[in-house]
């Protein structure tokens, strides 16, 4: 069965030919497919891709259990549920690169049209009109522009700005100071932007945070005549507080390329206000962004289906793609250390602790510590577990998970891994490291030292150490037909002994009661995938 992907909205064609040339993909075209449809069929694909038309609500996402990945062919998603995605394990991703450079110009587009009354003018001439005077406008040159989010776009319209001679105030809580200064932005506080800049654009995202982030106390903080332009999502500056500014006088005027409700209502007040221009959502709307959104998304949904790493995951610890194929075998190593830690510790979890030793980047311990969390939680859902939504799962659950690095290792690697867990009963730790050839070794057992390779069916010995046990351990499962392909061996220093035995199968449950003889006090069968 091929990776399965259904088409809901409008995409240039040559990313849909790109999805369709390609072996491990069938595409289900299905532009425009209503909402009663998609419920019918949404079980059977394993990915959605979708612009603004489709609603991907969390009623959707619970009706599939194969689906996988929502694609967003754009930087926005107010239309997807971002969190019942997270919950159901779904990856959703946009293409955050591929419209920022044409909704940083259309921000440019309405500055100097609104700075310059260029649509007021336009209006007044074709009224047979002559109102040179009426139309005074203000130069860029030495004006502060505020930029409020310092992503892509907004690094994208500073760049241009400063172009202008303008100075460039820069509020992005995310965003390191030397870096902005680099790139001639000084990184203010917000209420300092608000105080001493004369345009005001706003380039993040709609969320909990940012809802009303300028309302009638912000618009309080900024000087008498202050413009302000939004081209990234209405409800970021709340329209009520827009309008007392306007006609109080306080702000100059407005260029808004989005509104909460869109379309809007007939005679909206802010729509026909005579020093707003507003435009219908046309930030994005270029024949080159729409084609590079979709060959982006498609080239991303390619990926994603053949195993590489997912890109512009909004819902996935970040990890760039050569960095991730440098950690591969880490992830994996981890995720297998995690489901041989909660087996130990025969199911039962309250707290994990995942421990990195050596010189991991900073930038990488998420997703290794994330991925020994995945192996962990697999083993106690029967449902999908992924790197989406472990942590949603986890505390659900109640379970708390602590991460932690260490530059020494206690152990001769120089990179290892530790996952400990506390059952409620005892503690359980197994440490892995990856050899020569990206090979990953368990390396130690609750601190008793020795080599095993964490895959397929294993038995756990613990056994006293004394003679007969091995030759004991060998005739039972001789007798039962189970072929031993490796076996280690660890010693502690009380007398206690260890053993992992790789088998081909699992062994029958009675053979497992026969091995409890000779010294061994405990056998556990570990399944690791």
């Amino acid at each position: 069965m091929g990776f399965r992907v259904l088409v809901a909205d409008s995409l240039a064609a040559e990313a849909v030919s790109l999805l369709e040339k390609h072996p491990a993909i069938e595409v289900w075209d299905k532009v425009g497919i209503s909402a009663e449809e998609l419920s019918e069929c949404i079980h059977d694909v394993d990915a959605l891709l979708v612009r603004s038309r489709t609603t991907v609500d969390a009623a959707l996402i619970g009706q599939s259990s194969r689906l996988s990945l929502i694609g967003r062919a754009g930087i926005g998603i107010d239309n997807i549920d971002l969190q019942a995605a997270t919950q159901a394990g779904v990856i959703v991703m946009n293409t955050p690169e591929g419209n920022a450079t044409t909704t940083a110009e259309h921000t440019m587009a309405l500055l100097l049209a609104m700075t310059r009354r260029v649509p007021q003018a336009v209006a007044s001439m074709r009224a047979q009109k002559w109102e040179k005077k009426k139309f005074m406008g203000r130069e860029l040159r030495g004006k502060k522009l505020g930029v409020i989010g310092l992503g892509n776009i907004g690094r994208l319209v500073s760049e241009r700005a400063q172009g202008f001679k303008m100075q460039i105030l820069g509020y992005d809580p995310f965003f390191d100071k030397d870096k902005a200064a680099q790139i001639g932005i000084d990184l203010v506080s917000l209420d300092e932007l608000l105080a001493d800049a004369d345009i005001i654009t706003v380039h993040t995202p709609l969320n909990s945070e940012t809802k009303n982030l300028i309302d009638t106390s912000a618009l309080a903080k900024t000087k008498k005549g202050v413009m302000f332009i939004n081209c990234a999502r209405g409800g970021i500056m709340n329209e009520e507080a827009l309008l007392e500014g306007l006609n109080s006088g306080h702000i100059d005027a407005l260029g808004l390329d989005v509104l909460v409700e869109e379309p809007p209502p007939e005679n909206h007040p802010l729509v026909q206000h005579d020093r707003v221009i507003c435009t219908p959502h046309l930030g994005a709307s270029t024949v080159e962004a729409q084609y590079q959104v979709a060959i982006d998304l498609a080239q991303q949904v390619i990926d994603f289906a053949t195993d590489k790493p997912a890109r512009n995951a909004l819902n996935l610890p970040r990890v760039s793609a050569k960095e991730h194929q440098v950690l591969l075998p880490y992830l994996f190593l981890a995720e297998r250390l995690g489901a041989m830690a909660i087996q130990i510790a025969e199911h039962k979890v309250h707290e994990i602790r995942v421990t990195l030793y050596g010189d991991f980047k900073a930038e990488v311990v998420r997703s290794l510590s994330t991925s020994a969390l995945v192996g962990v939680m697999g083993k106690l859902f029967e449902h999908k577990v992924n790197h989406v939504n472990v942590m949603h799962l986890a505390h659900q659950r109640g379970v708390q998970w602590f991460e932690t690095c260490a530059v020494d290792s206690p152990l001769i690697y120089s990179k290892s891994i530790s996952v400990e867990i506390d059952s409620g009963q005892g503690m359980h730790k197994v440490v892995g490291a990856c050899f020569a050839g990206d090979e990953g070794r368990i390396v130690s057992i609750n601190d008793i030292p020795l080599e095993a390779t964490p895959e397929g069916h294993l038995l756990l010995i613990e056994n006293t150490d004394q003679p007969g046990v091995i030759g004991h351990l060998g005739s039972v499962l001789g007798d039962a037909g189970v072929n031993i392909s490796r076996m280690q061996l660890g010693l502690d220093k009380g007398g206690g002994a260890i053993s992992i035995v790789n088998v081909d199968q699992e062994p029958p449950a009675q053979t497992i009661t026969r091995l409890t003889d000779h010294g061994i006090q405990r056998v556990l069968h570990i399944q690791i995938d």
